[in-house]
């Protein structure tokens, strides 16, 4: 096909998190190649039920060459070196998911086969003792070390981080239009998106539509019908109940997810306050004890009234159908157990640009390929999240109850027995999480029956040698470390 000087017209549907982090993206990474235009109403309130990131933000920063200081002080982050599991496994225990590797493997068998089988022979301690970034975490330290020696993520102000990426999409020359979007025609024939006609009487026409409305789907759903797999049934949690209060101490460099009768808590301390919500399940408590249960356990003074947000786990069908591709909740919706809804939106953003159509011809082949890699992706972390809910000594509450009981996917029973019995994890393709599968196994009570052989070619006192020379690479590592406020107060200056 012949080149031609046509410059494609992205039309992003909706700003919040997802709509302004494609803006930014393609303005900053695709620039005069295209002519992108966002509609958001001032009237319509976003939903950010999760201010928590994992490390895969850093690089998507990156690659759009943001300041990583200037970021930080416009959005009141702290950094955050993982995720405390409380009351999880069972009451009054809990273990700490760090983004870090635990221990050092070797090309047969992971770290946790020598831990398993120091276990036996009385050498080894706590798992989590082998992980830099837990133990970092723990002691309430943080710096930046060469060659991403430490892995870590942010905890945001997820309004704060749509302003500034705003900023960045208009200084690209991004058009913004405040208004509604009162229909979406549809081209006779193949039923693309022709335009999009607003409440002030404006039709804009567009070659890509980027769906971010949000849980109703204006564009993905309501226009195209593109159909919705619910995920209820392995992930019961379906409200949610979000405060923010004062900060009363330094903020811990963790998230922390507290889980309760029929649900769980986050705490997500930022520089200048700190978010609170409760995810919960309907059918076993109601929004009004729930409220109360998240104002109850909350520290500070509450700074807005709780907020009741109802959702539905699962996910659109398509990612992307004809010229229309949905970003963030307009897609789908996992809960934030794992801090990856932006993870999500970020792929899916950086997934399209590597499938940007040429000459603004949208390729069937394409669209078959993000749709596929986009499965892959959600249900790998659909199966991670599932995970905690199911591998629980807990059996206190009805909530509990069910989730000890009730099927799972087949893809995550394969992963669970495959460990129960070989200690072993397999990581396939490009699957987000890796050390995290075992960490949180293990943490949630799960323990192999046996390890890989290869270990048995060591000796005891090598075994002992290997694991200690570990953990005392780790303990001077952090010991020079500085306190994690104070990294922030001469970092963010």
């Amino acid at each position: 096909m012949a080149k031609t000087d046509k410059i494609p017209r992205i039309v992003i549907a909706g700003g919040g998190t997802a709509g302004w982090m494609a803006a930014a993206a393609f303005t900053r990474v695709l620039g005069k190649k295209v002519d992108v235009t966002l509609i958001e109403s001032s009237q319509i309130g976003t939903v950010g039920v999760g201010e928590a990131t994992i490390p895969t933000l850093v690089f998507f920063h990156k690659l759009l060459k943001i300041s990583e200081q200037e970021f930080m002080r416009a959005t009141n982050a702290t950094f955050k070196l993982g995720i405390n599991f409380e009351n999880w496994k069972q009451r009054e225990h809990s273990y700490l998911h760090a983004f870090g590797v635990t221990g050092k493997d070797c090309w047969a068998a992971g770290f946790q086969h020598f831990w398993l089988r120091g276990l036996q022979e009385g050498l080894s301690t706590d798992f989590g003792d082998y992980c830099l970034e837990r133990q970092a975490a723990e002691a309430h330290r943080f710096a930046h070390l060469p060659n991403n020696g430490l892995n870590y993520a942010y905890h945001i102000d997820a309004a704060s981080y749509a302003r500034f990426l705003r900023e960045l999409a208009e200084k690209e020359g991004l058009r913004r239009i405040d208004a509604k979007i009162e229909d979406v025609k549809l081209r006779p024939g193949d039923g693309h998106i022709e335009q999009l006609i607003l409440d002030d009487g404006q039709h804009i026409e567009g070659d890509m539509f980027i769906d971010c409305t949000g849980f109703q789907g204006l564009l993905i759903e309501k226009a195209m019908h593109t159909g919705y797999e619910d995920w209820s049934h392995w992930l019961p949690c379906d409200s949610a109940v979000a405060v923010q209060t004062e900060a009363t101490q330094e903020p811990l460099p963790y998230t922390r997810c507290i889980a309760h009768d029929a649900g769980w808590q986050w705490r997500i301390p930022l520089q200048h306050r700190v978010g609170n919500g409760m995810v919960f399940c309907s059918q076993y408590t109601s929004d009004d004890a729930m409220k109360q249960t998240l104002l109850n356990n909350v520290e500070g003074k509450v700074l807005n009234d709780p907020k009741v947000i109802h959702f539905r786990t699962g996910r659109r069908r398509k990612q992307w159908n004809r010229n229309c591709l949905a970003l963030g909740l307009a897609s789908g919706f996992l809960e934030p157990l794992e801090s990856t809804s932006i993870h999500l939106i970020q792929q899916g953003i950086v997934r399209f640009l590597r499938m940007f159509p040429v000459d603004g011809d949208i390729i069937e082949q394409d669209v078959v390929e993000y749709n596929r890699q986009a499965d892959f992706d959600i249900e790998h972390i659909r199966d991670f999240i599932i995970l905690h809910y199911h591998v629980t000594e807990r059996t206190d509450t009805p909530f509990w109850r069910h989730c000890r009981q009730m099927d799972v996917p087949d893809s995550l029973r394969h992963r669970i027995d495959l460990f129960t019995e070989t200690g072993r994890v397999f990581r396939e393709g490009s699957e987000l999480f890796d050390d995290s599968w075992q960490q949180v196994m293990i943490g949630q009570g799960l323990m192999p029956k046996r390890y890989h052989p290869l270990v048995d070619t060591m000796s005891k006192a090598e075994l002992e040698t290997l694991l200690n020379q570990i953990k005392q690479q780790i303990t001077r590592t952090v010991d020079k470390l500085p306190g994690h406020q104070q990294y922030l107060n001469r970092f963010c200056n």
